[in-house]
C-alpha cells in the first residue's frame, strides 16, 4: 500500500523558483555524466545509428541536437504563435483576445487546454486513467495574472501547415521506423505551451495505460514522443526524465513521492535542456514530468508520437479516448496513418531537395494521399479523433 501524501505547500512563484535551484543544478550534473544528445545520425540503409539506439533503449530518451533549420523553426513559431493568438480567451469564450472570432470552433475535438496559471491540472485526480497520482506544487502566480491560461493546443496537422510538414520530416520518421518496425503507426499530438512565470506542471507519470500485465510486455510496448523545441528549454522550463525507468514495468509514483518526504523533487531524474531546433525522443514507459513554469522563459514543444502496429492493432481507446469505447481495428490505424502519408508528401512540396522518406504502409499508394485541398479534406480535418492512445 502506497504511503498517503501530504499536500504540497503553497508558495509564490519567486519561492517556488528558488527553491528548485539546487534541485535543477544536481539534474544538469547528472544530465551531463550520461551526456545521451548529440547530432541525429542515420547509417547508409537510413537506419538510425546503433549506438544512438542503444543509448535509447538504455536511458529511455535522447536529444538530438541541430534537426530543425532555423527557417523551419521560424516558420513553426510563427504558426504556434498564430494559433496560440487566436484562442479563445476563456475556454467557453467565441472570440479570442483581439475580439476575433476564435479558433478552432469548428473542430469535433476542442483544440485547447487551459490550466490557472502554474496549476497542475492533473496530479491527484482521476483522469487520463489515473496515470499522474501525486500533485506537484502550485505556486500563486504574480499579481495581476490572468484567471486560465492555454496549457495545450492539439491539431498540429490541421491548425499549422508548418506542423504539418513537420509530420512528414524524413529523419523523425526513419528514427520511428528504426524503434517501432517498418509498419509504425502514430500516436497523437500535442503541443505544449509553457508561458513565462503562468505555465501549468504536468504531474510525474508513465505515459501508457495499456500494456502493463500483458504477457508479452517489453520496454517499448507503449512507443515514444517526440518532442520538438521551436524555443530553447531552459533547466527551469523543460521537461524531467528518469533514466532507465522504461525497464522496470509501472511505477508506483505515490510510493517514490513518499520516498523523498513527499517533495515534487524526485531523485535521479534529470532535465531535457535544448536549444531551439532539437528534438527529444521519450520512450513512453519512462517516468517523466515538469515543473510549473516559475522561471521567465517561453517554451513551447511540439509533441508527437509513434507505435508498433501490433501494440494497438485490437487494442481499446484509452486516455483522452477512453469515453468513445473505440477498438483500434486494421481501417482505425489506417485512416489514422493516412496522416503520415499526407505529411510526407506536403513536406515534399515544401522541401524539394530533400529525401523522400518511404512510407511501408502507404507503398503503391503515394498517388492516392498525395497533399491537395481534397485529401486535406478527407484526411487531415478532424484527423485528430480517430488518434490511437494506449
Amino acid at each position: 500500500m502506497s504511503a498517503a501524501l501530504k499536500a504540497p505547500p503553497v508558495l509564490t512563484r519567486a519561492e517556488h523558483d528558488a527553491g528548485m535551484r539546487e534541485y535543477r543544478r544536481a539534474g544538469e550534473r547528472l544530465a551531463a555524466e550520461i551526456n545521451n544528445r548529440g547530432p541525429l545520425r542515420l547509417t547508409e540503409d537510413g537506419q538510425l545509428h546503433p549506438d544512438i539506439l542503444a543509448a535509447y533503449w538504455k536511458h529511455g530518451y535522447y536529444i538530438f541536437e541541430g534537426v530543425i533549420d532555423a527557417q523551419e523553426v521560424a516558420a513553426l513559431q510563427r504558426d504556434a504563435m498564430d494559433m496560440l493568438e487566436r484562442a479563445p480567451v476563456s475556454p467557453d469564450a467565441k472570440v479570442d483576445a483581439k475580439g476575433r472570432p476564435a479558433h478552432g470552433l469548428d473542430h469535433k475535438r476542442f483544440p485547447y487546454r487551459y490550466t490557472k496559471p502554474l496549476q497542475d491540472p492533473w496530479g491527484g485526480t482521476d483522469q487520463l486513467n489515473g496515470r499522474h497520482p501525486a500533485q506537484m506544487s502550485q505556486p500563486q502566480a504574480d499579481a495581476g495574472a490572468p484567471e486560465q491560461v492555454v496549457f495545450l493546443m492539439y491539431s498540429m496537422c490541421q491548425s499549422m501547415p508548418s506542423g504539418l510538414r513537420l509530420y512528414g520530416h524524413p529523419k523523425l520518421l526513419a528514427v520511428a521506423q528504426s524503434i517501432n518496425g517498418r509498419d509504425f503507426v502514430p500516436f497523437n499530438d500535442a503541443i505544449f505551451v509553457k508561458q513565462p512565470g503562468l505555465g501549468g506542471s504536468v504531474a510525474w507519470h508513465q505515459d501508457g495505460v495499456t500494456h502493463w500485465d500483458a504477457p508479452n510486455w517489453d520496454e517499448g510496448i507503449h512507443g515514444f514522443n517526440f518532442q520538438v523545441q521551436i524555443y530553447p528549454t531552459t533547466v527551469g522550463n523543460c521537461l524531467w526524465v528518469i533514466p532507465g525507468s522504461h525497464k522496470l514495468g509501472k511505477a508506483d509514483i505515490k510510493r517514490m513521492v513518499a520516498e523523498t518526504g513527499g517533495s515534487e523533487q524526485l531523485q535521479g531524474a534529470v532535465p531535457l535542456v535544448c536549444n531551439a531546433g532539437d528534438v527529444t525522443i521519450v520512450n513512453r514507459q519512462a517516468v517523466h514530468g515538469s515543473f510549473a513554469n516559475s522561471s521567465p522563459d517561453i517554451r513551447i514543444s511540439l509533441t508527437f508520437g509513434f507505435h508498433r502496429r501490433r501494440s494497438v492493432l485490437g487494442a481499446k481507446a484509452a486516455l483522452s479516448l477512453t469515453e468513445s469505447n473505440a477498438v483500434y481495428d486494421a481501417q482505425r490505424i489506417f485512416d489514422r496513418a493516412s496522416v503520415v502519408q499526407v505529411a510526407i508528401d506536403a513536406r515534399h512540396q515544401a522541401f524539394q531537395q530533400e529525401p523522400v522518406f518511404q512510407y511501408q504502409p502507404f507503398a503503391g499508394l503515394e498517388e492516392q494521399f498525395r497533399f491537395t485541398p481534397e485529401t486535406f479534406d478527407r484526411v487531415i480535418r478532424d484527423y485528430n479523433t480517430k488518434d490511437l492512445s494506449i
